[in-house]
């Protein structure tokens, strides 16, 4: 069984999953908070690799992007990265992609040296399931989930051809839009999450917007999976002794495993 199947196999559990930008704020930092976000409640940890372009993103992640650019911050550094804490953590690695760095370094490549480097997972927006069958084929040879995407919007179509494709998970987007700390969840979520789950057995995990204890616990009530990215780098740009981040991912895991408890009910 892989990491990422025996987070989702845990009876009554639903799967927090952080982003971070990787090499963000600073090259050292990412070493630290993997370490901090699985030590307090972390199922899967996002890394992000930093790209110039990154269409999906809204303005906090964008940012957090081009810092790390600035930094230095390339995909074999990222590969680097994930390399160290494997060799300290077991925790299930997924990185969050676009396709040009990864036709760049080459899909087979790149996919070779995920699996050496303890990667699990790879999330890429802007591959369209329609076009993935050349990362399909190399992630799959190397034991690597691809973990295709869906917005409110998807056609019944395009939901039936992610619940094929899609290994691991399937991430939902909660809104029509970029990524980014929200006040609210958007109207239409539950029925969103159960049009999906009529297509699949796949777990089914929401992020986009996703920024506070109370809607972390509202989605686990819905969703297998709960996807938090723009506010955990909002917390780390604000205070670099990352304990904002221990406070809040604390919060996040309570909130989770409250409102799971009383979904079982």
């Amino acid at each position: 069984m892989s990491r990422i199947s025996a987070v989702f196999n845990k009876k009554g559990h639903k799967a927090l999953i952080p982003y971070i930008t990787t090499g963000y704020p600073k090259l050292e930092t990412t070493l630290q908070v993997v370490q901090l976000l699985a030590a307090n409640g972390a199922d899967i940890v996002e890394l992000g690799i930093p790209f110039s372009d990154p269409l999906a993103d809204g303005a906090t992640i964008q940012d957090s992007s081009y810092r790390a650019l600035l930094n230095g911050v390339t995909p074999a550094f990222c590969l680097e990265t994930a390399a160290k804490i494997r060799e300290k953590s077991e925790v299930p690695l997924v990185f969050m992609t676009y396709f040009n760095p990864v036709l760049s370094y080459g899909a087979e490549k790149f996919s070779r040296d995920c699996r050496l480097a303890g990667i699990d997972g790879l999330i890429v927006p802007d591959l369209p399931p329609e076009e993935g069958a050349m990362l399909e084929e190399a992630a799959a040879g190397n034991g690597l989930d691809l973990i295709y995407l869906l917005a409110p919007t998807s056609t019944e179509e395009r939901v039936r051809l992610v619940a094929a494709k899609s290994r691991g998970f399937i991430y939902l987007v909660s809104v029509a839009g970029v990524t980014g700390a929200r006040n609210s969840l958007p109207q239409g979520t539950d029925a969103f999450i159960g049009r999906v789950r009529k297509h699949t057995g796949l777990p089914l995990c929401v992020g986009f917007g996703i920024s506070t204890p109370l809607q972390a616990g509202q989605v686990a009530k819905l969703a297998d999976g709960v996807i938090v990215g723009s506010r955990l780098v909002q917390l780390m740009k604000q205070d670099d002794t990352l304990n904002s981040l221990q406070v809040f991912m604390r919060e996040l895991r309570s909130s989770i495993d409250y409102r799971s408890i009383d979904a079982a009910i």
